[in-house]
């Protein structure tokens, strides 16, 4: 797998660390750790991410929010996470219920560049 630049969005700022660093040990490149809807709308836009990894529940402001406005400029391919049980469910949706293990982010990494990918009709 190709190394990839990867925005976190992630209101907690210790589980954003882990990730980065988790996401280092893998080959990745971390570039940038927000912790709100308006500050990963603007670094989506700024750094140009290949994957974002986006927290469902932030305390200021919505992950799928962001989602939602980043894509809606051009897709960025995205793993949802969540804590809580929450849907998040289609075709081209990949999320990962938090605790995760590295495994369960290697295997989600391909599946969600695979979904960002456009349908042919």
């Amino acid at each position: 797998m190709r190394h990839l630049r990867i925005l976190i969005v992630d209101d907690d700022a210790l589980i954003g660390s882990l990730l980065a660093d988790m996401l280092a040990d893998l080959g990745h490149q971390v570039c940038g750790i927000e912790a709100t809807e308006a500050g990963a709308v603007r670094a989506a836009r700024e750094d140009e991410p290949d994957l974002m990894i986006v927290d469902v529940h932030l305390r200021t402001g919505s992950g799928l929010g962001a989602v939602e406005t980043i894509c809606r400029a051009g897709m960025i391919p995205h793993i949802l996470m969540s804590g809580t049980h929450v849907s998040i469910d289609g075709p081209r949706t990949v999320a990962l219920h938090k605790p995760f293990r590295t495994r369960d982010l290697v295997d989600a990494i391909p599946r969600a560049l695979d979904a960002a990918r456009p349908v042919a009709d």
